[in-house]
């Protein structure tokens, strides 16, 4: 069963998820909130394995709750989405940094978001090769260091190549293939990685692969 914890001030939206995410059979909503700290003290009380996470909120906002999250080790399980009215932008890539797994415009389509909850749940990330290119093209100009390049120097010459490929959005599937090995050693490979660049999931590993300099954002 997988856990869903809805984060929005609006009430309507949150009712109109929660009307979707309680016809499936897989999906349960273990709790509501209309703001980032009732989110944050809802997380920690019902440990869900989603939270979908409004990115402006009062109080305070889904960037701030998603960093706070990313930051408790007894979340380490729980996986942000963002949810917005804008799509991409600088809003959504500082929630990206701060550590979301990825993110939802609120018009999505209702297969698409119970498609890409169950998504999330399984640890991946919410990101597209193309919104990868957008994002990576309009938000890294220049590579950022916040001390989250620490271990870089440690990743083998695998670990780099696996990271690239992460970067341009491939799957494990597709990352085994390009490297001749199999899934299982693939996402080792990604795993071993993400704990030296201290990356919370996928999502967050690609933008540290940009910001730390380790890939080079190319123009498209």
């Amino acid at each position: 069963m997988i856990r869903v914890l809805l984060v929005d001030d609006q009430p309507l939206i949150r009712s109109g998820f929660r009307a979707l995410l309680d016809l499936e059979e897989d999906i349960e909503v273990v709790a509501e909130a209309a703001d980032g700290k009732e989110g944050l003290d809802l997380a920690r009380e019902h440990l869900p394995d989603v939270a979908l996470i409004d990115i402006r909120m009062p109080v305070v906002d889904g960037i701030e709750a998603t960093r706070l999250i990313a930051a408790d080790p007894a979340l380490s399980e729980v996986h942000v989405v963002i949810l917005t009215n804008y799509g991409l932008d600088e809003y959504v890539f500082n929630a990206l940094r701060a550590g979301a797994a990825g993110f939802l415009v609120k018009d999505i389509v209702p297969d698409d978001f119970l498609h890409a909850v169950r998504v999330a749940a399984r640890g991946d990330a919410l990101l597209a090769p193309t919104i990868t290119r957008k994002l990576i093209n309009r938000y890294v100009t220049q590579p950022f260091d916040n001390g989250t390049g620490k271990g870089l120097e440690e990743l083998t010459g695998r670990e780099r190549e696996a990271v690239a490929l992460v970067a341009q959005g491939l799957s494990n599937e597709e990352i085994a293939g390009r490297m001749v090995i199999t899934p299982m050693t693939a996402k080792t490979h990604i795993n071993r990685a993400m704990a030296k660049l201290h990356a919370r999931d996928r999502a967050q590993l690609v933008v540290l692969a940009y910001e730390s300099g380790l890939v080079a954002p190319r123009r498209f």
